[in-house]
């Protein structure tokens, strides 16, 4: 079979045919009178099985050892081709992600696509400084795709970072909750953490809600975050949560800071009230944790609050006593009528 037929059968070029030749992977039984190259039938399997290890991956010097080399085992190459092909996968995966995400920005020019392929490789620099920039820049300069931050904030280890990232996402208000709220689900704790903290700073009720959501999340860390912005939102629903965090001494100054907001109005005062006298109640708390409920109390108007200090003034804890006594003199001074 002349080189030509050859090319028509196989789908591989003359010129390719040559080139094979030349590197001694095929060599054509013979030539005609005329000088041009025969195939035979042998030449043309071994040309469809040159093909079938190229379409693997394989170089044209691996598909010849592979041929040739009675002692060449193929474990070792496929194992490197795997990992070759998986590294290629995750950078054209990152390039495709890049080049979505500069789609998203709708560029006006080319000058738009050169400011936003910086900003992004500035979120992903090793300098601190140099993402700090780079989130400020994405809140105020350049359009920066919501996805690109949320990304970001979800692995920022550096605290003034993630800040600067969290105040650039507050703008996208909803679509930044949305995809914010997915890091809940993460395997790592401090990206749930992450997640959950930016989710605190999103108004809007669609951030609330997600918050709201996340009061029965798995993770305690997520639960009380989750609780704390939700008492700042003037959500009741936090306040078993909340009540937890003193407990368990997590953030439990901040957390009566936010059992303090909320009880503002009567039946929130008297829900909170009932909530720690009934954890106070339970007999089966360290006293640290019961002096913390008791000062928790200090910030809860109305007479619930009053008669639960009362009552804990005759603790048998001598601390848990002091504190609900002084609370009552520090109450008492603050309701007494001026001169």
């Amino acid at each position: 079979m002349l080189i030509g037929e050859v090319a028509r059968r196989s789908g591989v070029s003359a010129r390719m045919l040559r080139h094979y030749e030349a590197l001694g992977l095929v060599r054509p039984t013979g030539r005609t009178g005329s000088d041009y190259r025969e195939y035979s039938a042998e030449n043309i399997r071994r040309i469809f099985h040159i093909e079938s290890l190229r379409s693997l991956g394989l170089s044209l010097r691996d598909v010849g050892r592979a041929l040739d080399d009675p002692g060449f085992a193929p474990a070792g190459l496929v194992d490197d081709l795997v990992r070759r092909t998986r590294e290629r996968i995750a950078a054209e995966t990152e390039l495709l992600t890049r080049l979505r995400r500069i789609d998203a920005a709708e560029p006006e020019d080319w000058e738009d696509v050169l400011q936003i392929t910086a900003l992004l490789q500035a979120l992903g620099s090793e300098s601190p400084k140099a993402r700090q920039r780079a989130a400020l820049s994405a809140a105020e300069e350049v359009p920066v795709p919501v996805e690109a931050l949320v990304e970001a904030v979800l692995r920022e280890p550096d605290p003034n970072v993630a800040g600067a990232l969290r105040w650039a996402l507050v703008p996208a208000g909803e679509e930044a909750a949305v995809l914010l709220a997915r890091g809940l689900d993460a395997t790592e704790a401090e990206v749930r953490v992450r997640a959950v903290r930016s989710l605190a700073e999103i108004p809007g009720d669609a951030a609330t809600a997600l918050l709201h959501e996340a009061l029965a999340h798995h993770d305690g860390a997520v639960r009380g975050y989750a609780a704390l912005a939700l008492g700042a939102r003037g959500v009741a629903d936090a306040v078993p949560t909340l009540v937890d965090l003193i407990v368990e001494g997590r953030n439990d100054v901040d957390a009566a800071d936010a059992l303090g907001a909320l009880a503002h109005e009567a039946a929130p005062a008297e829900r909170i009230t009932a909530a720690l006298v009934g954890r106070l109640a339970a007999g089966t708390l360290e006293p640290p944790a019961r002096r913390r409920l008791t000062q928790a109390l200090a910030d809860i108007p109305g007479p619930a609050a009053v008669r639960a200090l009362e009552a804990l003034s005759d603790d048998e804890d001598r601390e848990v006593s002091l504190t609900a006594t002084a609370v009552l003199r520090l109450r008492d001074v603050q309701t007494r009528p001026g001169p």
